[in-house]
């Protein structure tokens, strides 16, 4: 906690406000959420990511969740008044800037990709900080979007994006059958011809088998739709479920108040988890 903290007191500017922030220690990853003006979010993005360099060595991290750097993964999302277009152009600066002062190379992915191959995130970290490191030597098409060739040392690479507001859903099974989670896994994904707008992978954590989910457009396919299809999934593979959890926060009209996923969530507190209510209201910088 001490080294997120340290991370996140270095992104205090003015103009920003401090959201969320988790820190999931089966993962050994942290997800902190920000909200502000462009240039200052751009700002404190660059210099979290720098913090996270100096901190953190990724030849000694170790976590269930897959991962290419320290700053694994940096999102631009447009909330008001702003456009997707614009949070693209904040990610090709973000990149930029990060490789630039820390000599961290960086990908860019979904809409601020610069490839059509670079579009999925989960592509893009399929070989993680390992095989990453070693294959951008000699496989000019894993190579970064810019910096590089090789990847930082003990920072490796940032996948750094412009996408539209996603819900982080976790279910838990009551059982480590991580053979039964990864198929359910499979079946669920969108790549699979499962749900649509969904990515998953099955883990560990804590002795139990874990189904981690990203829902990428909960307006067209609603939590409670990816849901029941776990649901239904479990009972085919003979697991059942345990408590679910939203990762970060969730817009209002994600919620579906009287539905059975949310009444499984645990630890589900609308003042915290809410995106409007945490704008409204943010939480206190950690010190330096």
């Amino acid at each position: 906690m001490r080294i997120v903290e340290a991370i996140i007191a270095a992104m205090k500017l003015d103009g920003v406000r401090l959201l969320d922030f988790t820190l999931d220690p089966a993962l050994n990853r942290s997800v902190v959420t920000l909200a502000g003006e462009p240039k200052p979010i751009l700002e404190a993005a660059i210099r979290g990511a720098g913090k996270a360099a100096e901190l953190i060595d990724l030849n000694r991290h170790e976590g269930a969740h897959p991962r290419i750097g320290v700053a694994d993964v940096i999102p631009f999302v447009p909330v008001s008044g702003i456009k997707l277009e614009q949070c693209v152009l904040l990610a090709r600066q973000c990149g930029q800037e990060i490789s630039k002062r820390y000599d961290i190379p960086c990908y860019f992915y979904e809409a601020a990709a610069t490839r059509p191959d670079r579009q999925n995130l989960d592509e893009l970290r399929r070989d993680q900080f390992e095989v990453l490191r070693d294959s951008v030597r000699t496989d000019t098409k894993r190579r970064p979007d810019i910096g590089g060739p090789n990847l930082h040392p003990t920072a490796g690479a940032s996948a750094i994006g412009a996408r539209n507001y996603l819900t982080g859903y976790n279910i838990h099974f009551k059982t480590n059958d991580i053979a039964a989670a990864r198929a359910i896994a499979r079946e669920i994904r969108t790549t699979a011809a499962g749900q649509k707008n969904v990515t998953a992978l099955a883990m560990v954590t804590n002795g139990r088998a874990q189904l981690t989910m990203n829902i990428t457009d909960f307006k067209t396919n609603p939590i409670s739709s990816v849901y029941a299809a776990v649901v239904r999934l479990a009972k085919k593979h003979r697991i059942e479920l345990a408590e679910g959890e939203i990762v970060g926060l969730i817009p209002e009209s994600a919620c579906e108040r009287e539905s059975e996923w949310m009444r499984h969530l645990d630890g589900f507190v609308s003042s915290d988890k809410i995106l409007e209510r945490r704008i409204a209201t943010p939480l206190e910088w950690p010190m330096a």
